[in-house]
């Protein structure tokens, strides 16, 4: 049996699952592979609804954990802001902004600092659903009547086809659904859904297995011999 309990995987334990997953692997496949009780893995995936979440990446003008670690050192040997920013080619605002950000020069560590940075990072963006009425209510009542989000998708493209921002995607659809955090969309319309799954469930890609032999094939050959 698996380890029970909530699954406290790597990072890139966590990438290897979300592949999995979206290939179409069963959560009792996916288990097993890592060793868990199938009902912790099962958690993980509500958390997001079952839709991967979107890798997590540092802007090239943000500062690196060795620059922060520079700028700590900086500090410690009582070196002012305006040398610390020349040593590392940024602007001395820059270096002022990130230091009074977290702790100032009595509190700053480079470690903290990064972690604070990547969590303000995490901050949901709006989408569309949640910033146009409109297209919100004429996507709720779609589901109501028990279409699909592909098929919502592909009505509102042309009955506005002139009109951009009267569309939406049905990836769009499933995230405001599924990912609650994020959503717009009532909790209760999932109901309305075809499927009545409470999270995104990929379709099985078998292309990269061994092709299961068809039936067929052996009653055939029996009959033409």
């Amino acid at each position: 049996m698996g380890r029970r309990g909530p699954a406290g995987l790597s990072f890139t334990e966590r990438a290897d699952l979300w592949s999995r997953w979206k290939a179409g692997y069963h959560v009792r496949e996916i288990a097993r592979a890592f060793g868990r009780d199938h009902g912790s893995i099962r958690n993980l995936l509500l958390q997001q609804g079952g839709i991967a979440p979107a890798l997590r990446t540092r802007a090239i003008v943000s500062l690196t954990l060795p620059e922060r670690e520079d700028i700590s050192r900086g500090i410690a040997a009582g070196e002012s802001g305006r040398a610390i920013a020349e040593r590392l080619g940024r602007a001395a605002s820059t270096v002022c902004r990130e230091v009074n950000r977290y702790g100032g020069r009595e509190a700053y560590r480079a470690s903290k600092a990064d972690a604070g940075a990547w969590q303000s990072a995490l901050r949901p963006k709006p989408c569309l659903l949640a910033l146009n009425r409109t297209v919100r209510n004429l996507v709720a009542g779609k589901l109501m009547l028990q279409w699909s989000p592909e098929q919502i998708s592909g009505w509102l493209k042309d009955e506005f086809p002139d009109d951009e921002g009267m569309r939406v995607s049905h990836e769009t659809i499933y995230r405001s659904l599924f990912i609650q955090a994020r959503g717009v969309l009532k909790k209760e319309l999932i109901k309305h859904l075809r499927t009545k799954r409470s999270m995104r469930r990929p379709h099985r890609v078998y292309a990269s297995r061994t092709p299961r032999p068809d039936p067929r094939c052996g009653l055939n050959q029996r009959a033409t011999r």
